[in-house]
């Protein structure tokens, strides 16, 4: 005969324990944020980067399918819109102390739905902490434009080409692309209007 614990069966009890343990949500290594930006129709004379807009901050693995599910995806963005996804407390921009000496790997696309594809197993690849060299990376941008849909990886540490080399074919595995891709720095893009690669991969 089972014991009873409060009123309960032991049995029943036991039973309870597991489905209680999967109703817990599943916990991040860290804290992740979406970010919008829409420079279609920019403020005469407003500086770049006043039309970011924070979105949501999630640190579970059952948020970030609820916003998967409900967020626009890129391909659905209006032209010159940017969506981005980057550690919690780094801002999408080059001044962030973060980003500053960084650069990013960039990916073109032709096609909306490759460009949905590529966005989402990134996504997965960094909340899911897949990349060796994940401290080194900040984020990932969709931008959708008229010439042509991009993603870019952003880095830290720019000057380290061999770290950067490693995060970069690491992407293009997670992400099943086999063209060449290639990295510049944010400071060459301050300066020059067309940036040129400094690696590739």
């Amino acid at each position: 005969m089972a014991t009873e614990i409060e009123g309960a069966p032991a049995t029943a009890t036991a039973e309870a324990a597991p489905a209680a343990a999967a109703k817990q949500p599943h916990k991040l290594e860290r804290k992740w944020t979406f970010w919008f930006d829409n420079q279609s129709k920019p403020k005469q004379g407003a500086a770049w980067g006043t039309s970011l807009r924070k979105v949501y901050t999630f640190d579970t693995v059952e948020e970030f399918w609820c916003l998967h599910d409900q967020i626009f995806k890129p391909s659905k963005l209006p032209a010159n819109a940017d969506f981005h996804l980057f550690k919690a407390g780094v801002e999408p921009k080059w001044e962030d102390p973060e980003c500053a000496n960084g650069g990013k790997w960039t990916v073109t696309s032709s096609r909306k739905a490759t460009l949905d594809a590529m966005w989402l197993e990134t996504m997965m690849g960094l909340i899911g902490e897949q990349f060796d060299e994940a401290d080194d990376i900040c984020g990932v941008v969709a931008s959708v434009r008229q010439r042509g849909d991009k993603l870019a990886l952003w880095t830290k540490t720019a000057s380290n080409e061999a770290l950067q080399t490693g995060i970069g074919r690491k992407w293009k595995e997670i992400m099943d692309v086999t063209d060449k891709i290639t990295y510049s720095f944010h400071d060459d893009s301050r300066r020059e209007k067309s940036v040129r690669g400094r690696y590739t991969a």
